[in-house]
């Protein structure tokens, strides 16, 4: 484990990982249902994930292969870049990207 920001750990990664998998935060959702309790609790802690968009480019540098990301059905694409390589399963959404081929 490593305590650092995603944004800047993500350069010093040496040798570069076929592929990479991002599960941000889900977004805020306008719905009367309740999320778990625990979930709740660790919400109220870190706050919004603000930053996520900001996550998708530097892992597309890094994978030679794709990125991988986690979304839940009703949220827009990471970083509003849309993606015809999706696989929906009921209430997720895993949106894939190419990498950079080394």
């Amino acid at each position: 484990m490593i305590h650092a920001s995603s944004l800047t750990a993500l350069t010093d990664i040496i040798p570069r990982p076929q592929v990479v998998y991002l599960d941000p935060m889900f977004p805020h959702r306008q719905k009367s249902a309740l999320v778990k309790k625990e979930m709740r609790v660790f919400q109220s802690l870190v706050g919004p994930d603000l930053d996520a968009d900001g996550l998708l480019e530097p892992a597309r540098q890094l994978a030679t292969k794709r990125v991988v990301v986690k979304r839940p059905d009703y949220a827009p694409p990471l970083a509003d870049v849309a993606t015809p390589n999706a696989i929906v399963t009921k209430g997720h959404r895993f949106d894939i990207y190419p990498g950079t081929p080394e």
